[in-house]
């Protein structure tokens, strides 16, 4: 199933449209750099800013692109039940391996608004699904025992922490079971994340240094917490660069830098201030990633 690392990959636009050259080179990269998986219209990719249209581009060219090299989970999360079911058909029918949906935010559902909207996606759709917990984005966070409730539905197998709540994972695993799988949606906590028993990372870091971001991965998942440490600290000052300034502006940037895009932003959103582009590019070269 779902473990390693998983790219929360962006999406590149050029004069405003979806820059589909640079998306499917973007994708082959990734996957030649030895990360396990890809996470097409997630928070990173801008996927609240992308038409219906675009959103089913961006998964199929993807998959296309991937042709069962790697697994892609696919975001597919909304406010609405129904986006969210008809996103997951989609999804489905473009061959992914499984739907990572975000709690439904704005909203602010109860506990119980949240398991029947999980457990309606996952009714009317047959495909893996895993619970995206990001209440810094979304203004609720799901509770343990709410995802130990989710996770009795057989085909919600697992869950993206963003909390930053580290005891969490050991506790997500007395309630809801150690095979349900556990991935941290915070880079830097990567390796502790998965000492208490997560098995995985969805990355923003990975964009732009998906070798040694796989590197960390592999070793954890062998046990070698120590070898991890080591590159995980290496990575540290490019961890904290990602989110000088809100979500995909510092790695979109990066990643121009590195001449796979362009830096373009989609309003709200705008390019990071001078000083945060100055602190990017440092981090970059001093992990010599920089172009």
């Amino acid at each position: 199933m779902f473990q390693g690392i998983y790219t929360a990959l962006i999406t590149p636009f050029k004069d405003g449209k979806l820059d589909e050259p640079a998306f499917r080179a973007f994708v082959e990269w990734q996957i030649n750099e030895g990360v396990h998986g890809l996470v097409p219209c997630g928070t990173t990719g801008e996927s609240p800013t992308l038409s219906y249209e675009e959103h089913m581009r961006v998964i199929s060219i993807c998959g296309e692109v991937a042709a069962g090299r790697v697994k892609v989970l696919v975001g597919t999360g909304a406010n609405s039940t129904d986006e969210a079911v008809m996103l997951t058909e989609h999804a489905k029918k473009a061959g992914a391996d499984g739907a990572l949906v975000v709690a439904p935010y704005y909203n602010k559902p109860t506990q119980e608004g949240i398991y029947q909207h999980y457990k309606a996606i996952a009714e009317a759709v047959d495909i893996p699904v895993v619970v995206y917990n990001v209440p810094g984005r979304t203004a609720v966070d799901i509770k343990d025992e709410t995802i130990a409730r989710l996770a009795r539905i057989r085909n919600i197998v697992g869950v993206k922490d963003a909390t930053g709540d580290l005891a969490r994972v050991s506790i997500l695993r007395m309630l809801a079971g150690k095979d349900f799988r556990q991935l941290s949606g915070e880079d830097m906590t990567a390796v502790a994340f998965n000492a208490q028993g997560g098995v995985g990372c969805i990355s923003v870091t990975s964009n732009i240094a998906p070798r040694l971001c796989a590197e960390v991965q592999n070793l954890t998942l062998k046990g070698d917490f120590s070898g991890a440490l080591k590159v995980h600290d290496r990575l540290v000052p490019l961890h904290q660069a990602m989110f000088l300034e809100t979500n995909p502006g510092p790695v979109k940037y990066a990643a121009s830098l590195l001449g796979k895009c362009q830096p373009d932003l989609r309003l709200p959103l705008v390019e990071p201030s001078e000083g945060v582009k100055a602190r990017v590019k440092e981090a970059m070269q001093e992990l010599r990633v920089a172009a």
